[in-house]
């Protein structure tokens, strides 16, 4: 004689604890992480000076051919005064997101932003 199945209460718990399961993992996978604040990379002639995270208020001075002063605040950094000609460096205003630059040809100086970018959020 066969034995007919039946759905039991066991059964029902798996069945409720693999879907459990499977949401966690699902809520795990797509919901946005939390972006970490970019670093401030201050080069001059292709050396690295400093790497500084862009959330620590900051003054630096930076010497070479031309004086340049570079201020971190408020989560964002700009070239606060350039003794280069023009200081287009200091009217080009303040960056804030990772993938950005400032630039001070005279001086060979160069600020980046580096880290997670907004479009890699977006595409996650």
């Amino acid at each position: 004689m066969e034995k007919a199945l039946r759905f039991r209460i066991g059964d029902a718990v798996v069945i409720a604890a693999v879907l459990l399961a499977a949401g966690a993992l699902a809520l795990f996978l797509l919901l946005p992480r939390p972006a970490e604040a970019p670093t401030v990379e201050v080069y001059q002639n292709g050396a690295l000076l400093y790497a500084l995270p862009l959330d620590a208020d900051t003054r630096l001075s930076v010497g070479g051919d031309y004086a340049n002063v570079v201020v971190i605040e408020g989560g964002r950094v700009y070239v606060e005064s350039a003794a280069c000609p023009g200081g287009d460096c200091v009217h080009a205003g303040a960056i804030s997101r990772a993938g950005q630059s400032l630039v001070c040809l005279p001086n060979r100086l160069e600020i980046r932003l580096v880290g997670q970018s907004d479009v890699d959020m977006i595409a996650r």
